[in-house]
């Protein structure tokens, strides 16, 4: 798949977010934010991120990327795809599309993710169309379990 162009004066990165960046994007964009000790353990476990900049930096005086996604994971038998989130002044744009797409190719590269290995997802609202372009369905489509999460 091929990545979808980005509108001008936005620029993809492969580099995992700050904390403080990470909890601001998700409390913008309406996902639950995290702690920032829990943010602080977590992120450094990523396996590949993409963040979406604008203009070289954030936009305006904003200091966060517009868009960001995660891969987590034991590395070998189960990834997650995690943090699809665009700021709220950015949608509409097709960044989402690329930053899955960035996430795609990466998780396709066999080094990266072991043939067989099972890459999961959450699927917020109407996320779903999106996630359905780049290969993903619902567990209920063909597999024999349910998605389930405990929130601690």
């Amino acid at each position: 798949m091929t990545a979808p162009t980005l509108p001008t004066g936005y620029t993809i990165t492969h580099t995992t977010p700050s904390v403080e960046t990470y909890i601001s994007l998700r409390t913008s964009t309406g996902l639950t934010p995290f702690s920032i000790e829990a943010s602080t353990r977590g992120l450094p476990n990523t396996l590949f991120a993409v963040q979406i900049l604008h203009k070289g930096e954030a936009v305006g005086t904003d200091p966060h990327p517009k868009k960001v996604g995660r891969i987590t994971g034991d590395g070998g038998c189960f990834f997650s795809v995690t943090d699809i989130c665009t700021h709220p002044s950015h949608r509409g744009q097709g960044l989402a599309k690329a930053v899955m797409a960035e996430l795609t190719r990466w998780l396709e590269v066999e080094e990266n993710v072991p043939k067989g290995a099972w890459v999961g997802l959450s699927a917020d609202g109407q996320a779903g169309g999106l996630y359905r372009q780049f290969g993903f369905r619902e567990t209920k489509e063909g597999f024999d379990s349910v998605g389930m999460a405990r929130v601690m």
